[in-house]
């Protein structure tokens, strides 16, 4: 099926020159002058060797035909990251470079989107938010404005992202998966 480039995201799979590819990051540049172009950079699905390739917008690009299913993460261990089928409890063990810097939001139970082209999967979507606790960060200021100050913060998965200087020790938070940024605080 032929899609225009702009259309793209991370994850698709593309076939490009009879060769599989899925899309690590796409961003479409609208220059002053000129013709708006897409960027993409995509991971060979066969030996994992990244490209990058410039498209423009309108240009059309083959997407390969893939099955998106729901799947729970399980566990992770020696042979990478194990999910289970949610309608068939079949399991599936999906290697660490596929799941990339996505590894330290995944949480045991949490249902993913996994991409399967012909029993192969080359893609794993997370939900976009996930809710963390704060393990380690500075102490409020007194008089510090609260307006567009952050502060460094350490979160439960070991990843560090910038939070508003209210936010203490052992607040949760809710976060972006695809970059660690600080939404709001958890209402839970």
């Amino acid at each position: 099926m032929k899609v225009i480039a702009s259309s793209l995201r991370k994850g698709n799979a593309v076939e490009i020159d009879g060769k599989l590819y899925v899309v690590v990051f796409a961003e479409s540049i609208h220059p002053g002058k000129g013709t708006p172009v897409t960027q993409i950079d995509m991971r060979r699905i066969s030996d994992g060797v990244k490209v990058s390739q410039r498209y423009k917008t309108t240009e059309q690009v083959e997407r390969a035909h893939v099955e998106d299913r729901e799947h729970q993460f399980l566990y992770s261990d020696n042979d990478g990251f194990h999910f289970m089928n949610m309608e068939n409890y079949d399991q599936l063990a999906v290697p660490a470079d596929i799941i990339g810097d996505q590894a330290a939001y995944l949480a045991a139970e949490m249902k993913v989107k996994l991409s399967i082209y012909e029993g192969l999967v080359v893609a794993v979507e997370l939900p976009q938010r996930a809710t963390l606790e704060v393990v380690d960060t500075e102490p409020v200021t007194k008089g510090q404005t609260a307006s567009s100050s952050f502060k460094p913060a350490k979160l439960s998965n070991g990843v560090r992202t910038m939070v508003p200087p209210h936010v203490a020790t052992g607040t949760r938070v809710v976060v972006m998966t695809v970059d660690g940024s600080y939404v709001e605080r958890a209402k839970d």
